[in-house]
């Protein structure tokens, strides 16, 4: 298919915009590897990078790199956005190489594949170089940020209203994780012509839920429910239910949300507190996730929050609004 077939909404101008910024000098060579005349870009992480680079991006998996091509592949106006946002190579270079330790080389446009994957997932993938001043905790050569983060403290879990599962037992947390479920959209009927909808959450072993609203395919919860983020926490495994009295509840759909871009976002800035209100991540919408739209990550009166609109799974029909707030441990 032809890139006019799928068609953007202005698709001159926003190819232009993303030529512009790629003629950049500093964005005529590869960020990882300084490759000459790279073609293809990171569109999360807001860089441009050469052939080569990229398959180590690609398997990194889409949540923390998702590739296209500069020439080849059609990008929305908001991946436009993001890169420009950014600002290219140079701006995101000065964080994510800010702190390359002696005895570490950037590879070169030569390098091979282990030298280059090795450099690239330290980079991206553990934030290995981050800039001191962003970390959590200045993390040892080969410890991710997540990892050093979660080694400061540990949590007893907490116990919500006995919704959460008390299982879960003393675990190591690295935060801790408010769920707002707003409202359901063209729920699925399981009863006569309507359903008694609420909704499950779970995390690691910790499982919560809203209360039931009787009779109603368009639901408004404004629930908030907490969770503890272990340190090997997985997707939030979201499930709609119908709540019957005589008989076991009807599934009325599922999701995941991959709650790992807005964990290494919010790492990566640190206190919130500290900054104004702006964007500082971005979940990408894929065929591999029930997004309907790409899912911002920001700063928003201090606080790191995260709107998520899904479209249920394995049902017939249904969405499901929420907005995710971040609270590190030393909030707590």
């Amino acid at each position: 298919m032809s890139q006019r077939a799928t068609g953007l909404s202005r698709p001159s101008s926003s190819k232009r915009r993303l030529r512009d910024l790629m003629l950049q000098s500093e964005n005529r060579v590869c960020a990882d590897c300084g490759a000459p005349d790279p073609k293809w870009a990171s569109a999360n992480i807001g860089v441009f990078i050469c052939l080569k680079c990229s398959g180590v991006h690609r398997s990194l998996g889409t949540h923390i790199s998702k590739v296209l091509s500069v020439t080849l592949d059609e990008w929305s106006d908001n991946e436009i956005d993001a890169m420009i946002e950014v600002g290219g190579n140079a701006s995101a270079n000065s964080i994510y190489e800010a702190y390359i330790p002696e005895g570490v080389s950037k590879p070169g446009p030569n390098a091979g594949h282990d030298q280059r994957a090795k450099f690239i997932r330290s980079k991206y993938e553990l934030q290995d170089f981050l800039k001191p001043s962003l970390r959590i905790l200045s993390a040892p050569k080969n410890q991710s940020l997540q990892s050093s983060f979660s080694s400061r403290k540990s949590m007893e879990s907490f116990r919500s209203s006995s919704s959460v599962d008390n299982s879960v037992g003393m675990v190591e947390f690295i935060g801790m994780l408010k769920v707002k479920v707003i409202k359901g959209t063209n729920l699925a009927i399981r009863d006569m012509l309507t359903s008694d909808p609420y909704v499950l959450l779970t995390l690691g072993k910790q499982t919560v839920r809203t209360n039931v609203i009787k009779s109603n395919l368009n639901p408004v919860w404004n629930e908030e429910l907490m969770l503890s983020v272990p340190q090997h926490h997985g997707a939030l495994k979201l499930q709609v239910y119908d709540h019957d009295t005589f008989s076991a509840d009807d599934i009325m759909g599922e999701a995941e949300v991959d709650i790992q871009p807005m964990l290494t976002s919010a790492m990566a800035f640190g206190d919130p507190r500290i900054f104004g209100d702006m964007q500082i991540g971005k979940w990408l919408k894929s065929h591999d996730n029930a997004l309907i739209q790409d899912s911002t990550i920001n700063i928003v009166d201090g606080k790191v929050k995260q709107e998520v609109f899904l479209k249920l799974q394995n049902v017939e029909s249904g969405e499901i609004d929420l907005e995710l707030e971040w609270i590190s441990l030393d909030d707590h």
